[in-house]
């Protein structure tokens, strides 16, 4: 049954979405997170899970109103159009944050994601061998795809297909970044640019292939989480701290490559502020990280009055 909210509430879970898309930008923050600490992950999942054959044969024989409830169709418009606001009006502020000012931009979200790690880590009711050994493996697995060089620039169009639905099962894992792994893929500087100068036809293919991977993967998470929620939350917590790896501010560029005529980084290595070549801005950067960790808790604490 569709939970019963006001206009406000659905207000508030779109501005739940444009926190999610802003995230999805950054390469090594996940929306997933985004949307684990502002509370609406399990039925995110549960309203993606509900799109199915089954649903379309309620729209054939019952009409458009049970069709919609029975889809959480509020919800997910409302979740949905946060996310597209989003994608199509931060990305630019974002690329030119991750361009311009890096180590701010960083910082702030090592603060939000570190902070993240106690709020999902606090749900898992029962540490046990198994959920200690999940936990453990989804951090091994998040860093070990922190550490993974980028691929060259890839315009194919099934490619890009591909990207949407890897990017998209990732985007929903907290901790495992959809953007990261189109870096991965090398079709993160296409599809920026295709929503930057607005090419349908790219646009288009990402948005079906993000359809496929996301309600292909839906059922998953969703089965994972009514058999074995315990393990399930101790294998997310473990995929954000391995994540920490990709989002830590300072970095030692160890190999780079041209991609485009520009040089970019391909192998770089974690190190102390104090010992970063450029402007460390470590005064800022600690109080943006202190913001972000904050942020987690004060939106806890507003969730939990409601």
């Amino acid at each position: 049954m569709t939970e019963k909210r006001t206009p406000i509430q659905y207000l508030f879970i779109t501005l739940k979405g444009i926190a999610m898309g802003a995230a999805d930008v950054v390469p090594g923050v996940s929306g997933g997170t985004i949307a684990f600490i502002s509370g609406i992950y399990e039925e995110l999942i549960n309203s993606i899970n509900n799109i199915r054959p089954s649903l379309f044969t309620t729209l054939k024989n019952d009409g458009l109103k049970p069709f919609w409830e029975k889809a959480n169709g509020n919800f997910l418009a409302a979740l949905f159009l946060g996310i597209f606001i989003s994608l199509f009006s931060l990305a630019t502020i974002v690329s030119w944050l991750l361009e311009n000012e890096p180590i701010l931009l960083w910082s702030f979200f090592f603060g939000l994601v570190s902070a993240s790690i106690f709020f999902v880590g606090k749900e898992i009711e029962k540490w046990n061998a198994i959920a200690i050994i999940a936990l453990i493996f989804g951090a091994v697995i998040a860093y070990y795809i922190t550490t993974l060089p980028p691929n060259e620039n890839v315009e194919s169009l099934p490619f890009l297909f591909l990207s949407g639905a890897l990017a998209v099962c990732a985007m929903i894992l907290p901790g495992i970044s959809g953007a990261f792994i189109l870096v991965l893929l090398g079709s993160y500087k296409t599809i920026l640019e295709a929503v930057h100068e607005r090419n349908i036809k790219i646009v288009i293919t990402v948005g079906l292939g993000a359809i496929f991977g996301l309600l292909s993967f839906a059922k998953l998470l969703k089965w994972m989480f009514a058999n074995y929620k315990n393990t399930t939350l101790a294998l997310l917590t473990g995929f954000i701290v391995g994540s920490l790896n990709k989002i830590w501010p300072w970095k030692k560029v160890l190999e780079t490559k041209v991609f485009d005529d520009k040089v970019i980084p391909i192998n770089e290595q974690s190190i102390s502020p104090f010992s970063f070549d450029g402007d460390p801005k470590i005064i800022f950067a600690i109080l943006l990280a202190i913001l972000g960790f904050s942020l987690i808790f004060i939106m806890e604490k507003v969730a939990n009055k409601k």
